[in-house]
């Protein structure tokens, strides 16, 4: 099966960190965490969501856990104050270059601050979107964070 492009953007970034790490294509969508952890056999706590959020001080794209929702609050401090608002799917494509169910926390098309949330480091594998909602990549908490370059965070998350 040869990758869409957006896939492809994913496997030259990682394999410039890691020339092991591998996106995975699936013939399915996965559109939420809990069908991807499905799929995959493994908790929802292991499919990291990145979730893109707009202030009116800018953008930030936060990764967490998938049975974790992130507080408002917390994003508003990150970010600068102003009004926090999940950014629209075509904001959600022009920043990230991928669409909605599908963004991968690494080859942005736009750089932004990425906030990486600490309970991901409870799983030794977490599932990023590599770009399509038919595709996965499996890496390690210190490979996330390496790859992005993102500044770790303790969320004030709730179970989802």
């Amino acid at each position: 099966m040869i990758a869409p492009e957006q896939v492809q953007r994913v496997r030259t970034a990682v394999q410039a960190f890691d020339a092991q790490l591998e996106p995975i294509l699936f013939s399915e969508q996965m559109k939420t965490t809990e069908e991807a952890a499905a799929v995959l056999g493994v908790e929802t706590g292991q499919i990291a969501k990145t979730l893109l959020f707009r202030t009116s001080q800018g953008y930030g794209l936060f990764v967490t856990a998938g049975d974790m929702r992130i507080r408002n609050a917390q994003v508003k401090e990150l970010l600068g104050g102003g009004n926090v608002k999940m950014a629209t799917p075509q904001e959600v494509e022009e920043i990230t270059g991928f669409q909605v169910g599908a963004v991968c926390p690494f080859a942005l098309r736009q750089e932004v601050p990425i906030f990486i949330d600490a309970s991901l480091s409870r799983f030794d594998r977490v599932y990023t979107a590599a770009g399509i909602a038919e595709s996965l990549l499996p890496v390690s908490f210190v490979q996330l964070v390496g790859i992005t370059g993102g500044k770790v965070i303790e969320l004030v998350s709730v179970s989802s």
